[in-house]
């Protein structure tokens, strides 16, 4: 069974998604899939709380049980994105050597822009090559928002 608890934030509505007891999806400001249930369970209201104390600049790590489904080069990927610390971004090719294939940079990004689990997973701390900021699912004002909001309170 899955389950969805939804939450108006600074960034947007946002919708976490459980499913056995593990975080499988946030989404932002958009359509979340069918065939969940609206409910309050002990994961989705400590998820919202710790979405809540992040975005208070009070939280600069989540200790959640995270499931996201994709391929084992994306799980990769998105495990080193955990390993960014907080206020400090990577380049996609720095996390492509992470991953042991320096010349992914180009399947990290995909890999970042399918990350079913934004802010939680920071994909949003993956800069391009020149340090300039590319790319994000959730839309670039999110990504600005979110780095901006990191440095100021590191």
């Amino acid at each position: 069974m899955k389950y969805i608890k939804y939450s108006k934030t600074k960034i947007g509505n946002i919708a976490i998604l459980e499913e056995n007891k593990q975080i499988i999806a946030i989404g932002i400001d958009q359509k979340v899939q069918n065939n969940v249930v609206q409910k309050d369970t002990p994961l989705l209201k400590e998820a919202q709380k710790q979405l809540e104390e992040y975005l208070a600049g009070e939280r600069k790590t989540f200790e959640l049980p995270l499931n996201p489904k994709g391929t084992k080069f994306m799980k990769e990927v998105w495990t080193a994105l955990q390993e960014i610390p907080y206020g400090e971004t990577k380049t996609y090719g720095e996390i492509a050597k992470k991953v042991g294939n320096p010349k992914a940079a180009r399947a990290v990004g995909m890999a970042n822009h399918r990350n079913p689990i934004p802010i939680i997973i920071p994909c949003h701390r993956v800069i391009g090559s020149n340090g300039k900021l590319v790319g994000y699912a959730l839309g670039m004002d999110k990504k600005q928002y979110l780095l901006e909001w990191e440095k100021q309170n590191v």
